[in-house]
């Protein structure tokens, strides 16, 4: 008989971070964790992918699933296992990195590669369907582009060289980078009619403007303008590319890489896999490139088949509005499923002082009996698309708040120096707001009381609970970090590096204290594995009640005073905390 595999044992609280949040590698991590403090505080980790070998995204570009050694070693994971914490992983279904062995070899043999069907051509994908454009791309025809849903502005192409010197195109749904190399007059020892001292001219001029970020095309040669082309040539064949190459899902290497990759993860100690990105992976012509259908679903199921031969648990990642339905549609195939609307949800909630829309969305999870993770800060944004309405077939269905309420939201936390992250269409027009980036505890104003009672309301819903390292320790915007970072640097607002030093200052202040608190207590108390009831209660107010045998935990909330009380009982002792 098949093991049932399909529920996550125990009803703990998960950390979240990258290897190297705390200190400089997944070690330092768990001194962390092996802490006093944090005794009894986690129950799983969700290790963000630079636990792997990527090169960009902040691991979402992996390059292969092998452990990262400059961050991770064997004997972390034999610690955590001694921890009793159990682990949660990503595999990014869509794409790998561009300096994966499999796009490697293909930008190495071209068309002679045993890869090159593993990742999308795009003129190939799209031949017969749309017209070639000046730069050599086909464009689609339009009834067919209105249906793409892009992550960023533009085709979504990256055009790469292959070694018979041919421009191709390959789909390219998230971030992507070509840097053009700087030269050394060796470069040019096979162009006819350069001499040494006019190679090494010629370099200061290319490398010069390469310096100005000029456009190569554009370059003043200065008296070289006969050798043009050919300096361009070595130009061309010594950029070097970053991005994220979306994956041919109809080519059977590709499951054989997914094949291996799982019984990898789970030799790893994985039980919980989130499958990001899993949403865009199949792709057909007159069909949008976001959840499809039957086609996602047939790769959903296929996915679950080899998740189940290694006891992995699937989390598909889906950012959709709520009036599109998708979340119950994943759910309702026995998926957990990421509660996304729970961030934009309590910070309403705190702001306007109402729980209505709160209280709807956790009645639902319990009507609907959907398996839920949530969280409030993450190593992402905090999003706002996820809770529109959306018209479908001339009706509209509501989403769990107005357009008017999640402005507010927006509104509320740009003010407070958040970052915006938008949506395009293919004529790169911003279509919608996806996300807004900014620490949980910037977010709601620096307020101590109000992410006091966030954490509670959100240890108190129903789902699995996943706790960003950074909002533990009231982490603040980084606007540094994020100016630095550049062009989509936004997300760094709320990636923190904290130094051992930064743990143990904080550690010592209330809101820590407090916090890790509510935290062991639903991570220890039977109650939490039990029944939960959303109580009635005013529109100013929020009770939520967890029974277990003979344990029970109460929160009760006063949104407009932000003051809470919690009451449980474990072992015939009811206690009470007064926050």
């Amino acid at each position: 008989m098949k093991k049932e595999n399909s529920t996550i044992q125990g009803n703990g609280v998960m950390l979240n971070a990258y290897p190297d949040s705390i200190g400089r590698n997944l070690s330092d991590m768990v001194t962390m964790l092996k802490m006093p403090e944090f005794e009894n505080a986690f129950s799983l980790f969700y290790v963000l992918p630079t636990f792997f070998n990527s090169d960009l995204d902040r691991g979402f570009s992996v390059i292969d699933y092998n452990l990262n050694t400059d961050l991770v070693s064997k004997h972390d994971l034999d610690a955590l296992e001694a921890l009793n914490i159990k682990l949660k992983f990503d595999i990014v279904l869509n794409h790998l990195s561009v300096a994966s062995p499999q796009f490697k070899d293909l930008l190495k043999h071209g068309n002679k590669s045993k890869y090159k069907d593993f990742f999308i051509n795009w003129n190939s994908f799209w031949e017969g369907h749309g017209t070639m454009g000046e730069d050599g791309v086909v464009i689609p025809n339009e009834n067919f582009l209105s249906k793409l849903f892009m992550r960023k502005s533009g085709l979504p192409v990256l055009k790469v060289r292959f070694p018979d010197g041919s421009e191709q195109p390959y789909w390219n749904t998230f971030y992507q980078q070509i840097t053009y190399n700087k030269i050394s007059p060796s470069d040019l020892d096979a162009i006819q009619g350069i001499n040494k001292v006019e190679a090494a001219t010629i370099c200061d001029i290319v490398n010069n403007a390469l310096s100005n970020n000029e456009d190569i095309n554009k370059i003043n040669f200065q008296g070289f303008e006969s050798f043009k082309d050919e300096i361009l040539h070595v130009l061309e064949q010594n950029r070097s590319y970053l991005g994220q190459m979306d994956v041919n899902a109809n080519s059977p290497l590709v499951w054989e890489f997914y094949e291996e990759t799982l019984s990898k993860l789970n030799r790893f100690g994985c039980q919980i896999l989130r499958l990001d990105a899993f949403a865009y992976l199949h792709k057909e012509i007159g069909e949008s490139n976001f959840f499809n259908k039957p086609g996602t679903w047939n790769y959903l199921e296929r996915i679950k088949s080899i998740a189940e031969k290694n006891n992995l648990v699937l989390l598909p990642e889906i950012h959709a509005e709520y009036g599109l339905g998708l979340h119950q549609e994943v759910a309702n195939k026995g998926y957990y499923i990421y509660d996304f609307f729970l961030p934009g949800l309590v910070i309403h909630a705190l702001e306007t002082g109402t729980s209505q829309a709160l209280k709807k969305w956790a009645n639902e999870i319990i009507d609907k009996n959907y398996k839920t993770v949530n969280m409030l800060g993450c190593h992402d944004g905090i999003p706002v698309l996820d809770l529109k309405g959306k018209e479908i077939n001339n009706t509209y269905n509501k989403g769990l708040l107005e357009d008017s309420d999640i402005e507010h939201i927006m509104s509320v936390i740009i003010n407070r120096g958040g970052r915006v992250k938008n949506l395009y269409d293919a004529s790169g027009n911003k279509i919608s707001y996806y996300q807004v980036n900014a620490t949980f505890f910037s977010a709601l104003g620096e307020n101590e009381q109000k992410l006091l009672l966030a954490r509670a309301i959100q240890m108190f819903m129903p789902g699995i609970p996943q706790v960003w390292y950074l909002d533990i320790f009231a982490g603040k915007n980084d606007y540094k970090a994020a100016d630095q970072a550049g062009s989509g640097g936004h997300k760094e607002i709320n990636r923190t590096t904290l130094s051992m030093d930064d743990v143990a200052s904080g550690l010592k202040s209330e809101i820590v204290k407090n916090q890790l608190q509510l935290i062991k207590l639903r991570n220890t108390l039977d109650a939490f594995s039990g029944k939960v009831t959303i109580k009635d209660s005013t529109e100013n107010a929020l009770e939520i009640l967890w029974e277990h045998n003979d344990s029970f935990a109460c929160l009760s909330a006063n949104l407009q005073t932000l003051k809470f009380k919690i009451t449980y009982q474990q072992s015939e002792k009811i206690e009470n905390l007064q926050f």
